[in-house]
Parts: C-alpha cells; structure tokens; sequence
C-alpha cells in the first residue's frame, strides 16, 4: 500500500479527509504560522493515546513506533494555524475530560478506561464531524462560486474547520504508523526492492497486508 492510498484508507475509516495529507505527501511545510511547543508530557500523552487506538500485540503497538514524535512534526509543519489550535487545545482538553470521567489523567488509567474513553470520544467525533460538514457546505459552494469567477493564479483553496481533535490524533496514529519502519516492516509484510506480480497469490485468513 502506497502513502496515497493509505490517505484514502484513514480518510475513510475515520469519515474524514487526512488534514495535512497533501502536505505529507509532498513533503512542504505550510508558512505564517506560530511555533507549536510539544512538551515531553504531551508526547507521552499523545503515545499512549496511540498505543489505546494501535496496541501492542503479537507485534509492536504505535508507542514502538515513536507515532507521539510523529505527530510533533505533523502538526507543526503541516497543519495550518487554525488546525494547530484545535489539535494543541484537544490535547488539554482530552485529559480534562478524562479526569472527569476517571478520577485521573488518561496516562494513569487502565487500558480499559482507556479504550472506553476513546469509544465515547470516537462518538462524540463523528457527530462533531457530521454538523461540521453540514455547516461547511453552503460556505464551501460559496467559495467554489467565488473562485470560478476568479483566474486560475487568483483562486485559493476552501478551508474548512477543523475536524475533532481526536479525530487528528486517529488519523496522525494510523499515519505515523503505517509509514513507519516499525508498521511496514513488522506488522505488515515488507519487501525492499520490488518482486514479480502474482495476481493469483494465495490468502490465508490472517495474513498481513503487504507494505511497499
């Protein structure tokens, strides 16, 4: 599986598009934005979340695969400020919520109030999303209208707002992991240099995908 088509896997599994994925493909960093401070402890935070969505099992889990630093250079080289804003308050607002619910941080807690957590913050996500999405519509076909009365140069690409902030960090853990050494060469199955096509390979049930 290629980086493109990764993005389009994420993008479908979490009902949203990969914010910075054109970013991430391309390698450039987006411009005018403050710096973002990713503390040792947001990092840490930001690994155990990952490691709730991708645990370790018979193989590594995404805190193996560093996908906290990954998410560090993500967002500050491909997040626009607005994205950035939302992610880095998410980050606070995460452990808030989970003090409520458990008594404690998200780091001090099991991994089943852990997973429990993140199932009602996948909810509360993809109803988030949902209004999102509706309420970007008419301001997206404004846009679109705007920039066909515009020269090609002048026109400028529709930003809608953020998604929720755990929707950015299930999109950053499958990135960060699926593109890492850890994720290609460890969990899915990993050639160097390119085979022979056999488009009749057997299957079994259970058997990793491959990794290009």
């Amino acid at each position: 599986m290629n980086r493109r088509e990764l993005l389009k896997q994420i993008a479908l599994l979490t009902g949203s598009v990969v914010i910075g994925g054109d970013l991430f493909l391309s390698g450039c960093k987006t411009a005018d934005k403050t710096v973002v401070t990713f503390s040792p402890e947001t990092i840490a935070l930001l690994n155990e979340v990952a490691e709730t969505i991708i645990p370790a099992t018979a193989t590594p889990g995404a805190k193996a695969a560093k996908v906290g630093e990954f998410m560090k250079v993500m967002v500050t080289d491909c997040y626009t400020q607005n994205q950035q804003d939302a992610f880095m308050k998410g980050v606070a607002a995460l452990d808030e919520i989970c003090k409520k619910a458990n008594s404690k941080p998200f780091i001090e807690c099991t991994a089943q109030q852990r997973h429990d957590f993140l199932v009602v913050l996948e909810k509360e996500a993809k109803a988030y999303n949902q209004k999102r999405d509706e309420e970007d519509k008419p301001k997206r076909e404004e846009h679109e209208k705007k920039n066909s009365t515009l020269a090609w140069k002048d026109q400028t690409e529709f930003e809608s707002a953020p998604s929720h902030y755990y929707t950015m960090m299930k999109q950053l853990t499958l990135l960060g992991f699926f593109t890492s050494k850890t994720g290609m060469t460890e969990t899915l199955r990993h050639i160097q240099v390119p085979g022979r096509y056999d488009g009749a390979m057997a299957y079994a049930k259970g058997d990793k995908a491959w990794a290009e």
